[in-house]
């Protein structure tokens, strides 16, 4: 049987899910004060509860209700949602292609020395990595 592909989370649920990402396992109320934080403004208990709730359902969180308090952990990894939504969003507004995004990235702001020195950095590591690739692709052949 093949795995469900994971859920895209909402804007709020992904606000959740970076709360639980940043400080770990934690309770509705620890959540909800951090989101109340994070906003500047209350955020209602029982909105939270809903929304981890839903996030459940969804398999984005996991619930620990061992104790009195229950404690919610994210299900999902970070970097895998982030490469979920990114890819959606590559797709969905620039056609799949990786070179109208980093174009569009880079001609809309001012981009710092140092921001450009990781960036060459990351597309020599990526051009070594493809090379390499490429060689054992040869080797194989």
């Amino acid at each position: 049987m093949s795995k469900a592909p994971p859920s895209k989370p909402t804007d709020s649920e992904l606000e959740i899910l970076h709360v639980l990402w940043q400080h770990g396992p934690a309770t509705v109320r620890a959540i909800n004060d951090n989101l109340s934080e994070r906003r500047q403004a209350e955020v209602g208990y029982t909105t939270t509860l809903k929304m981890l709730q839903l996030m459940l359902e969804k398999a984005l969180v996991r619930r620990d209700d061992a104790d009195r308090s229950h404690v919610y952990r994210a299900a999902v990894r970070e970097q895998e949602t982030q490469s979920l939504l990114l890819n959606k969003f590559v797709d969905a507004t620039f056609g799949g292609s990786a070179l109208k995004l980093v174009m569009q990235a880079l001609g809309n702001r001012q981009t710092s020395a140092d921001e450009l020195a990781q960036i060459r950095r990351l597309l020599n590591d990526i051009e070594i990595q493809n090379s390499t690739s490429n060689a054992d692709d040869d080797d194989r052949a």
